[in-house]
């Protein structure tokens, strides 16, 4: 699920006028490098401590295992893996919007969000949505499921990895300031529970934000892989949090 963020929000026009939206699409484009990728498990969740040595990288912090790679396989298939992906990645926009989500943000309309998956970084694509709000706004579970993994890294900084509840998706939380009081790996979470609180952790730049993905997992059911998929169609159909 990935690293800072996106370019100009519908969220910051409204606070503070178009000069402002594009200073924060700035900073925003500045800082953010993609972070990790999330994955889910089915059923009876069960996640590996660490990531297996060929995919692991330095940590951020002592003690922490590796900062998983971004995106889907640990040396991708050269030929069928675009394909490949493709077709996961539709599979996935289907399942997504099967889902009945929340924002994960408090306080932010739908109808604010801009559409940023396609958006250009240093040497990939955003695959993820940018939303602005102060540090300290409550985050919420977007969906049910289950709280597989929290993780500190570099590029995210202080992460959530949320599977929904059949495994097939995973949704990344990154650039938190802090994690909610008493949430640990293996919780059963709630559409709207608060898991943490925005921040600027990891790459994040100066500008507060929550980086949000979401994955198809593969059969794996990898916490750190998986196909990304478009977050902004779901939730700009999502109803606020809180």
């Amino acid at each position: 699920m990935a690293a800072p963020c996106f370019r100009s929000w519908g969220s910051v026009s409204a606070r503070t006028g178009a000069a402002g939206a594009m200073v924060a699409a700035v900073l925003l484009a500045a800082g953010c490098q993609r972070p990790d990728t999330g994955g889910p498990a089915a059923g009876a969740v069960t996640v590996p401590a660490t990531p297996p040595a060929a995919v692991t990288a330095a940590a951020s912090a002592p003690g922490t295992a590796g900062s998983p790679p971004l995106v889907t396989t640990e040396a991708a298939p050269a030929a069928a893996a675009p394909a490949a992906s493709a077709a996961a990645a539709a599979g996935g926009a289907d399942l997504l919007a099967a889902r009945s989500l929340v924002m994960p943000v408090a306080g932010i309309a739908p109808a604010t969000l801009v559409d940023m998956f396609d958006d250009a970084r240093t040497g990939h694509r955003h695959e993820a949505i940018d939303i602005l709000a102060p540090r300290g706004t409550p985050v919420h579970a977007v969906d049910d499921g289950t709280l597989v993994k929290l993780f500190t890294s570099k590029p995210g900084g202080l992460t959530i990895y949320q599977f929904d509840p059949e495994g097939r998706l995973a949704y990344y939380y990154a650039h938190l300031d802090r994690y909610a009081e008493g949430i640990k790996e293996g919780t059963t979470l709630r559409r709207g529970d608060l898991i943490g609180y925005v921040g600027t952790s990891g790459n994040a730049g100066a500008t507060p934000h929550l980086h949000f993905a979401v994955f198809r997992l593969g059969p794996e059911r990898q916490w750190w892989k998986g196909d990304p998929v478009n977050p902004y169609p779901a939730l700009r159909r999502a109803r606020p949090a809180g």
